[in-house]
């Protein structure tokens, strides 16, 4: 936003509501990086957490339909 308006660095700040001093150094990191514009810090390890707590939400859902189907079931018509 910063190199596309004519807005000062301290306005286009104040309209996201951060500090100048963080979105000056963004702006600062981003120039210094030109591969990646914010490079993670993170792991493998981390992604494969991420990955499996997609996957124990989706069996979690998974049980809960399949105990309420067999509930339903049980029910007299």
């Amino acid at each position: 936003m910063v190199p596309q308006s004519n807005e000062p660095i301290s306005q286009v700040a104040s309209n996201l509501g951060i500090n100048d001093g963080v979105l000056r150094r963004w702006i600062k990191e981003l120039s210094a990086s030109s591969k990646k514009a914010f490079p993670g810090n993170g792991n493998p390890r981390d992604e494969e957490v991420v990955r499996l707590n997609r996957e124990l939400a989706d069996v979690k859902r998974e049980s809960d339909f399949l105990r309420e189907a067999a509930y339903f079931a049980k029910q007299p018509k």
